[in-house]
């Protein structure tokens, strides 16, 4: 029954689809086309994305709840603030770089929200859903790219499959909402790129003809409710900062410069428009005399600056029991870290500890290691996963037993298992200099390298992968 609504559903998309692309064609034969773009079509075509794809998305997520529930509004609410940015530049001429960086910032935030939102509920048994969404509403800045748009957001929407591959694999053969669940999420990106093939193929489309775009988007004549859409809740209040080790890749990773950036990039020869012209006379290797010594210039009010790295480090560590998860913070050169009274509902989240050692006593729900350098993490047990995400030079130690290991863009990372550990499963991604050590006798262990370079080949009814020789 469940298979026969989803055709239906199917098929209803299509056909709306289909009148769409009907009333494109006749509105182009009478002549109502600006630039060659018909913009009522194409925020029709966009419409049809947000009742179908972003409308399945969100009942299934209401459907699953709790933190994907209030996840899927604040993406309901980035893209409704796409589309008002969509809707402007049909009837507006693109403004000047430094106005289009404030126009893109709403959409910029849209997307530091929703990340920081998976970084506040790091313990949530959810968070595999959160990820795939944090790690591909990067997408939302296509509209400040010129070259294949359409590929940028391609590759956001392949940046989601390694946890969303986690959900299907959780949840394939125990509950079915969380497959449609995967399913509707990425056919908005699938979407998304149709929509910009179509009508942004080299960039986004703006008015010729219309007045020059306002300063901002917040403005409420440009930010029309989307029709058959519930009006989102505001969102969460101010993130708690993290800070972002300098070896974390930057694909899918969305900075709050992220629209500042684009802007930047996208300028091309124009970039150097705010450049100063310099005479002859002020060249200096065409006058020496200006080369002679001369006080420096200094600025009237000289203030020190400071990274936001820097200041984070000034954080005090913390080593306590938030409800039922363990935070340990900010910890350096501290070789003496104990938990000790552990349960098994609890889970422990290590984040910035620097050349420091933990050890986790008793039988843990799961363990995360965030953007740690150098840390040494020894535990007894673990009946969930233990995840090393964003960092370097990480040992880790099982005592007893563990299900899972993660290792995710990680660079260095040895793992000593028990023997009671040996059926682990070990899943990697993104990262690179992995040793297993198996146990061999009482006080010897044995090293084994994680391939990190594989060979693929047609075997003439399938893909077959293996490590490849160069790899070991």
């Amino acid at each position: 029954m469940e298979e026969l609504m989803q055709r239906l559903e199917r098929a209803v998309t299509s056909l709306e689809e289909m009148s769409v692309t009907m009333r494109a064609s006749s509105s182009m034969a009478n002549g109502n086309c600006v630039n060659g773009i018909d913009g009522g079509q194409s925020m029709e075509v966009f419409d049809v994305l947000l009742k179908g794809p972003l409308s399945d998305y969100l009942n299934y997520s209401r459907a699953i709840g709790s933190e994907v529930e209030k996840h899927a509004e604040m993406v309901n609410e980035a893209l409704q603030t796409q589309r008002a940015f969509l809707q402007m530049a049909f009837t507006h001429q693109e403004p000047a770089q430094t106005e289009l960086q404030d126009l893109l910032k709403p959409i910029s935030d849209h997307i530091q929200n929703i990340q920081s939102f998976r970084e506040r509920n790091r313990g949530s048994p959810l968070f595999n859903h959160l990820s795939a969404v944090s790690e591909s509403i990067p997408a939302l800045g296509w509209v400040a790219v010129s070259q294949k748009p359409e590929l940028y957001v391609k590759e956001m929407n392949d940046a989601a499959t390694f946890y969303t591959n986690r959900v299907l694999k959780d949840y394939k053969e125990t509950d079915r909402c969380h497959v449609n669940w995967v399913h509707s999420y990425l056919s908005i990106w699938t979407e998304m790129q149709s929509f910009i093939k179509q009508h942004h193929t080299t960039g986004l489309v703006w008015s010729k003809t219309g007045p020059i775009a306002p300063a901002s988007l917040l403005d409420s004549s440009l930010m029309p409710s989307a029709p058959c859409l519930p009006t989102p809740p505001p969102p969460p209040g101010p993130p708690p900062i993290f800070t972002e080790d300098d070896s974390k890749p930057q694909t899918g990773n969305a900075t709050p410069q992220h629209s500042a950036l684009f802007a930047q990039l996208n300028q091309g020869m124009g970039i150097t428009k705010g450049l100063k012209h310099v005479s002859d006379e002020q060249k200096t290797h065409k006058n020496p005399n200006l080369r002679s010594p001369a006080s420096p210039v200094k600025n009237k009010d000289p203030q020190p600056v400071s990274s936001p790295k820097a200041a984070a480090q000034k954080r005090p560590p913390l080593l306590e029991l938030e409800g039922k998860k363990w935070r340990v913070e900010n910890f350096e050169q501290t070789h003496d870290l104990v938990i000790e009274e552990t349960e098994l509902k609890q889970v422990v989240y290590v984040f910035g500890c620097n050349n420091s050692t933990l050890k986790v006593k008793g039988k843990i729900n799961s363990i995360i290691v965030d953007n740690c350098k150098k840390l040494g993490l020894v535990f007894e047990n673990a009946v969930g996963i233990v995840e090393i995400i964003n960092s370097r030079a990480i040992q880790l130690q099982v005592l007893g037993t563990v299900p899972t290991i993660s290792i995710n863009k990680t660079e260095g990372c040895q793992v000593y298992l028990s023997k009671a550990a040996l059926s682990c499963d070990i899943v990697s991604a993104k990262s690179s200099e992995m040793n297993i050590l198996i146990p061999v006798g009482e006080d010897d262990y044995r090293e084994f390298p994680i391939p990190e370079q594989f060979k693929t080949v047609w075997d003439g009814s399938k893909l077959v992968t293996e490590p490849s020789e160069i790899a070991g």
